[in-house]
């Protein structure tokens, strides 16, 4: 038996959310998707969990789970930083920008959220806003024309406001 890490009130949700769907295979990814958007990422026991409930094999679960880019094995930070890596935030800079968050949030290359669980940082190939290049997006709000230097200071005041909860 796999020793599950999410709470009790987590698993049952899970468990909720396949019997809901008729513990159907075919659901898989609709269900998948539900549990990314409320947790942020798929634990492995929770992969274990909808094999089981479905009745498919953990393989088929993860090659799902990997297959598509929108899914996230790992736990993400409570702030998600997405860095645009586009043509226009390309010429326009933006690897010293990632290369400074990079430095500065002490990630690794298989590590792209801090230890503290804070932060997340990812580079997506186009946030649509192209005129305004490099871009950056901080939990969904979009900055524009960041330098190495603007993207720390939103850093440091993002880390600010959270201490002081």
């Amino acid at each position: 038996m796999v020793k599950l890490s999410q709470s009790m009130s987590d698993i049952e949700q899970v468990n909720e959310l396949c019997v809901k769907c008729n513990c159907n295979p075919s659901n898989l990814i609709a269900i998948m998707q539900e549990i990314q958007s409320e947790y942020k990422y798929l634990s492995e026991e929770v992969l274990t969990l909808i094999a089981a409930k479905l009745n498919i094999s953990l393989a088929k679960v993860y090659s799902v789970a990997t297959f598509y880019e929108n899914f996230s094995l790992e736990a993400k930070g409570k702030h998600i930083i997405k860095l645009c890596t586009g043509t226009a935030c390309h010429v326009r800079k933006s690897q010293p920008i990632y290369d400074s968050i990079f430095a500065y949030l002490g990630l690794d290359e298989k590590h792209k959220t801090t230890k503290d669980c804070l932060f997340t940082l990812e580079t997506v190939a186009c946030l649509g806003a192209c005129g305004l290049a490099p871009v950056m997006m901080i939990d969904g709000e979009v900055h524009a024309k960041m330098t190495p230097e603007t993207a720390l200071e939103l850093l440091k005041n993002i880390q600010k406001k959270e201490a002081a909860k």
